[in-house]
């Protein structure tokens, strides 16, 4: 079958939808953030990647602290909005009940299944982002997400973006137990 050139910003792989939290100006702010990835097994490190417009990119600068977290699929319009707004006219922490681990700057989300605590790394300054790495310092769960101690996908019901349709998506069924069904 022949290939067909495609746009190159053609970024059809699915990517984590989550809620970026950091402090600006003493209040906490939330972003959506899709562009998440982990850089590094240990020390546990987590890179996200931010246009230079956001406000909340000032916010992960000054106190060097950010927070990770994971929506359900049941959050999906509030985590859309958070993508909508801006922090500099809109209190996106409204939204939500904001709680606060071991780091002062980073607010979390009650209502994620799923959250972490980062403290700023490195950021890395590219042409239109700004792609900043966090140490995850801590990770906290509701039991009720995990099976085994571990998270479960099929109780956290997480979502992805596929870009340049820009569709969320479910997270689907177990394909297989990777690093074993190809032995």
């Amino acid at each position: 079958m022949a290939k067909v050139k495609i746009d190159a910003q053609a970024f059809v792989y699915p990517m984590p939808m989550t809620i970026v939290g950091a402090m600006i100006n003493g209040k906490p702010n939330f972003l959506a953030v899709a562009w998440v990835t982990r850089v590094n097994y240990q020390p546990p490190l987590i890179g996200i990647s931010l246009g230079k417009i956001h406000y909340t990119n000032a916010g992960i600068q000054e106190n060097r602290e950010f927070s990770v977290n994971i929506p359900g699929v049941d959050m999906i319009k509030e985590t859309d909005y958070c993508g909508i707004v801006s922090g500099k006219k809109i209190d996106k922490a409204k939204l939500f009940e904001v709680f606060y681990g071991g780091l002062s700057h980073a607010p979390l989300i009650r209502q994620c299944p799923i959250n972490m605590e980062c403290r700023l790394v490195q950021t890395v300054e590219l042409s239109s982002n700004q792609f900043f790495i966090g140490e995850i310092v801590a990770a906290h769960a509701d039991s009720q997400y995990l099976s085994n101690g571990n998270p479960d996908m099929t109780k956290l019901r997480p979502f992805t973006l596929t870009m340049p349709d820009n569709n969320y998506w479910e997270v689907g069924a177990n394909a297989g137990k990777a690093w074993n069904i190809g032995t």
